[in-house]
């Protein structure tokens, strides 16, 4: 019986992705371990393994497709003895997509890396799931609709909503959600042809989003609508810190070409400082779930890296317990993979808290999104000379002004004060870092 190759899940989160690649054609033969395709996320470009031997019998997704659902076929492997005449008699690929009672094993999952189990399908529409499935066109017509998708129909695979069901619901199938008395009124969002009405026609070129920033583009939308920012601004003398950094720098042993061992940045320095800070006040370094808190026993540092169409954060594991040179050394090398998207899910996965530094910008101070599940991110300014008072006298020292974006219901205020007071004596007293 042919077996179906469903599209594989590259992190416990992902919902769909691009088929960037084939290895393979049809009519090819593969054996367990070779990689036959290349899925792209918002995040990474990961290879995809076979994991059963057989002939590639049919390719149902061309290269460069978009929006690919995780578990729907993508391709059909014949196992030995089986041609192409086996590919009429297979189960439809609903009947074969994984349940919960049997899961079948699928021709392809994604690397060692990835997670192992097998992701259920998509619920149906009115099954009594909480999360929805629908195409973002639909989202984005019940949206401008007013309509609430969870009394829509789905009639896609699985029960997805489409752009047909959307047509269906606002001919009567279903109506607009009633706002609860008392409840703000929130405007619908401008579609697309209102606000190019507002332009004059051929004054702008129209770039199509990419999947990369559209997924960011949804998530800073439901990071800033569902967690109760609140913003703390501390401003630090750095010149300690300055002094420390070219003394370390200085001392790295070189090798036969004159390379040295290491080469520490500030923004490590920064690194270390918040994890020593989240060490020093352990109640901060939580992330907030519906049903508790997690308190994490290591300070696991997410730090921003802006790639080519939006931005990946890494995650520096266990930054508290690593010497400066690690720590140097390991953002070198995640700047590089991120920009090449060449990192693991693990990698840029987990954390409590990250650091996003735009001082080599020249910007003096902001203040950065929180990105989920984190429950604070520390935006970081330049450093700069300011005049300051010391007993009664004007001085020059260098000064880095510091922004930390708090979620409230994990990281109270006064919490959050005192997280940034702990770095701030990290920085301004920096051999603390180093015992």
């Amino acid at each position: 019986m042919p077996i179906d190759i469903l599209m594989p899940a590259l992190s416990p989160t992902m919902e769909e992705g691009s088929l960037a690649k084939w290895h393979v054609k049809e009519g090819d033969t593969v054996k367990s371990g070779d990689v036959i395709a290349e899925i792209e996320t918002d995040k990474a470009t990961m290879e995809v393994e076979a994991v059963d031997e057989g002939t590639i019998g049919r390719i149902v997704v061309p290269e460069g497709a978009e929006h690919i659902r995780v578990n729907e076929v993508i391709a059909v492997l014949l196992a030995e003895g089986e041609d192409r005449s086996a590919l009429g008699k297979r189960a439809p690929a609903a009947a074969a997509a994984p349940t919960a009672a049997a899961p079948p094993k699928p021709a392809a999952l994604p690397p060692r890396e990835a997670p192992k189990e097998v992701p259920q399908p998509p619920p149906k529409a009115g099954d009594g799931a909480e999360r929805l499935f629908a195409s973002p066109l639909a989202r984005r017509l019940a949206r401008e609709a007013g309509l609430d998708l969870r009394s829509v129909r789905g009639s896609g695979p699985h029960g997805r909503i489409v752009k047909a069901d959307i047509a269906t619901a606002r001919a009567g199938g279903a109506r607009p959600t009633p706002t609860p008395a008392g409840a703000p009124v929130q405007a619908p969002a401008m579609s697309d042809q209102q606000i190019m009405k507002l332009y004059e026609p051929r004054s702008y070129e129209l770039v199509p989003h990419d999947n990369v920033r559209k997924i960011i583009a949804r998530r800073l939308v439901e990071s800033k609508q569902t967690i109760p920012h609140y913003y703390l601004n501390i401003d630090a003398e750095i010149d300690a810190l300055l002094a420390l950094r070219e003394e370390i720098n200085a001392a790295a042993p070189k090798d036969k070409d004159g390379n040295p061992a290491w080469k520490i940045s500030l923004n490590d320095m920064i690194i270390k400082a918040l994890a020593m800070a989240l060490r020093a006040v352990p109640q901060a370094n939580a992330t907030w779930t519906e049903g508790s808190m997690l308190i994490h026993k290591h300070a696991d540092i997410g730090v921003a890296v802006a790639i080519p169409g939006g931005l990946i954060t890494p995650v520096v594991r266990h930054a508290d317990e690593k010497p400066l040179s690690q720590i140097s050394n390991e953002m070198k090398d995640y700047v590089k993979r991120a920009r090449d998207r060449k990192l693991k899910p693990e990698e840029y996965q987990g954390g409590a808290t990250a650091v996003s530094n735009l001082g080599m910008y020249g910007i003096k101070d902001f203040a950065a999104v929180i990105n989920p599940p984190h429950s604070s991110i520390l935006s970081v300014g330049m450093g700069e000379e300011r005049a300051v008072v010391r007993k009664g006298k004007i001085e020059v020292a260098t000064i880095m002004s510091a922004t930390l974006s708090a979620d409230h219901r994990a990281v109270d205020g006064a919490l959050g004060a005192d997280l940034l007071k702990a770095f701030k004596r990290f920085i301004e007293k920096p051999a603390g870092m180093l015992v």
